[in-house]
């Protein structure tokens, strides 16, 4: 059988010219990273998806936690970081420290479309789920995901501030996404938050 897909891009850090990133969860509200450029971007042929178990940043092997990554289908709107050459290599070493703790993700470059005046495409890096991996989730129930994430808390802090943080983010670029924000209202309720549901959510979702 053929090795699966390749963790890593041995050519992405020795690669010419300035280089994008696609974040669509945690590195849309912490890059962690210098970068020269910060555009709304969306990716096609992937969705975000909270398809992770997390063992260590949001959760333990014994009560995983639950993070997102890029699934197969649909699309993503996330943001576009642009980073100079002269630090292609460190950041590329600090995402892989980051978001290759257990090998979890597939590192892939994909094409990505910038929400700016240009409205270019460009070639960004960006990390998919690898759907061998046994942290790989699937697509699970809204109930489910509220039972991981409620248990979750790992090495990066609690798994619903992981949640909140990034529907905030999402909110903050002016979109929704459906299933994170049915979640946000779950996690609101259970903390008896003050802060009234959008009139759009959902609150009857299981």
């Amino acid at each position: 059988m053929p090795e699966m897909s390749e963790i890593t891009l041995p050519s992405v850090t020795s690669a010419k010219g300035d280089l994008w990133v696609f974040g669509y969860g945690s590195l849309m509200w912490r890059p962690g990273f210098e970068f020269e450029e910060r555009v709304p971007a969306r990716l096609v042929g992937e969705h975000r998806a909270l398809c992770v178990y997390s063992f260590v940043h949001r959760g333990t092997p014994e009560q995983p936690g639950l993070v997102l990554g890029l699934d197969r289908g649909g699309a993503c709107r996330g943001i576009a970081f642009r980073i100079a050459e002269k630090n292609r290599a460190d950041v590329v070493a600090y995402l892989r420290a980051r978001e290759q703790v257990t090998s979890v993700y597939r590192e892939v470059m994909r094409s990505v479309w910038l929400e700016n005046e240009a409205r270019e495409r460009v070639s960004a890096l960006a990390y998919v789920v690898d759907r061998g991996h046994v942290q790989y989730a699937g697509r699970l129930s809204l109930a489910d995901q509220h039972r991981h994430v409620l248990q979750g808390h790992g090495q990066s802090g609690a798994n619903r501030d992981y949640v909140t943080a990034t529907v905030k983010a999402i909110e903050a670029e002016g979109f929704r996404d459906t299933q994170l924000h049915q979640l946000a209202t779950m996690l609101h309720g259970d903390a008896h938050s003050l802060h009234a549901p959008a009139p759009d959510d959902n609150r009857d979702s299981r």
